[in-house]
């Protein structure tokens, strides 16, 4: 594996086991022990973790690692959830998505499929976004005209939060909001690391007239901060298959749609 994609994995291997040693990065990675105190050494400089004598442990934001650290995880799972969204649009409809790794790639299949189908031809599609990343992805599809809300950039997950993006939400409408977020918990909601993430993607489903839940199967056993909404003020949900039978219940006597990717 290349050296992004072992640090990504690092980072999860930490957050699950609290401490790790480097004799135990050595032996789960296959690198050197040099390699191994270099890993650490990075991704204490990016307050991932923080360094201990001949280890590493997690430390308390360990848990909203930047995105571009994010984007190897659940990857299958993640492009079936991304291919099943692209599905959903319809040509000349207004949808969103708001940042992280599930809706930017959903988003990207959006681009694929904007690029390919004609019936986006000759009907504007228009995607709102708060995330800057996602908007730098699809402005090259002329078929679809990109919204960007105002904000200022969180740079651990590219999306515009705080009062400026506030101002053009209640002022818009969204047919479909395809949302991402960290945790699931089917009696309490929908949460997110950040409270300031979790205000502007609340706007964001209050602007929608249907909003679907973006969410690998480990969504469902995730904890996080700050909470987005209640799962009544969603509609639908689009999963992988590894959901347990537990958890689809749940989100169905929730009354939502659960779409198996």
């Amino acid at each position: 594996m290349d050296r992004e994609d072992r640090l990504s994995r690092l980072v999860d291997y930490i957050v699950e086991k609290g401490t790790v040693r480097v004799e135990e990065v050595i032996a789960q990675f296959g690198v050197s022990g040099p390699t191994a105190r270099r890993d650490l050494d990075a991704l204490a400089e990016q307050q991932l973790v923080e360094r201990t004598r001949g280890g590493a442990r997690a430390n308390s934001t360990t848990g909203d690692v930047p995105l571009r650290f994010r984007t190897s995880r659940r990857w299958h799972e993640k492009n079936a959830i991304a291919r099943t969204v692209a599905s959903l649009v319809t040509p000349g409809s207004v949808i969103a998505f708001n940042g992280g790794t599930t809706t930017t790639a959903a988003a990207y299949e959006v681009g694929v499929r904007a690029a390919a189908d004609g019936q986006f031809a000759h009907t504007e599609t228009t995607v709102v976004t708060n995330a800057v990343n996602i908007a730098n992805d699809l402005v090259v599809r002329p078929q679809l005209r990109i919204v960007v809300v105002g904000g200022v950039a969180r740079s651990r997950s590219y999306e515009l939060i705080g009062p400026l993006t506030g101002l053009i939400l209640p002022e818009i409408s969204i047919d479909t909001l395809f949302l991402g977020v960290t945790a699931v918990d089917p009696q309490r909601g929908l949460f997110t690391p950040d409270e300031g993430e979790a205000k502007v993607n609340a706007a964001l489903v209050e602007a929608a007239r249907r909003t679907v839940v973006v969410a690998d199967s480990t969504k469902f056993a995730a904890t996080a901060f700050a909470r987005i909404c209640t799962l009544g003020a969603v509609d639908a949900m689009v999963t992988d298959a590894g959901i347990t039978d537990a958890s689809a219940r749940a989100i169905r006597d929730a009354g939502l749609e659960l779409i198996i990717a």
